[in-house]
């Protein structure tokens, strides 16, 4: 279904890739930092999800819709970087309470996994990159393109779960021991929020 040397390749490029920090990976500590380590997880889960979403859109040919039609890109990141600032707005103005119902801190789990996937559905780019990435590691003499999309598609999405739960894990892990003080959990409000912002900013400041 796929050449074995050019699959190899890909895996290699996409190891690199999720080893470098990006807009997801920054979302994902913002995440863990509030919530803890299992909010951090269910945030990289919800932006395998979208992830998942966006492949197969690469797949079926629905993200070329975005190289002709510029608007529609626009739309859709202007509507990321606003959910992005609400985000942020609602971490500045948590002060760091402790949900003694839950045991949680910040966001709920179900919370972050919609708020990862819907983050990474409203960013523009992620489906540019599919556009650009996954056809260079086709091999078109081999036949069958959509289910070598699908294939590079999935691979890239199970490899950057496992990178991306090990950081919400780390960071949730690190944000438990910091939050026993109430100024630190603040400060790890804070924190995410200016992180959600700085997203926000890059998403408008780079359109692509």
């Amino acid at each position: 279904m796929v050449d074995i040397s050019l699959y190899a390749a890909f895996v290699v490029a996409v190891l690199a890739l999720c080893a470098t920090p990006g807009p997801d990976m920054m979302f994902i500590v913002a995440m863990g930092g509030r919530g803890g380590p299992r909010t951090g997880v269910m945030a990289a889960t919800g932006v395998a999800t979208g992830a998942l979403v966006h492949a197969i859109a690469a797949t079926l040919g629905l993200s070329a819709l975005f190289s002709t039609l510029p608007v529609l890109y626009n739309v859709l990141r202007w509507a990321g970087a606003a959910y992005l600032l609400y985000l942020a707005v609602k971490s500045f103005r948590d002060r760091g309470g402790f949900d003694g119902a839950t045991g949680a801190v910040g966001p709920g789990r179900r919370r972050a996994y919609w708020q990862g996937m819907v983050t990474n559905l409203l960013n523009p780019k992620v489906i540019l990159f599919n556009i650009a990435f996954l056809p260079q590691f086709v091999d078109p003499s081999i036949g069958h393109p959509m289910a070598q999309l699908l294939v590079l598609g999935v691979t890239l999405v199970l490899i950057g779960f496992a990178f991306d739960a090990g950081v919400g894990l780390a960071s949730g892990r690190l944000a438990d021991l910091l939050r026993r003080s109430r100024r630190a959990a603040r400060c790890l409000n804070v924190f995410s929020g200016t992180v959600l912002t700085g997203l926000a900013v890059r998403l408008i400041a780079v359109p692509k």
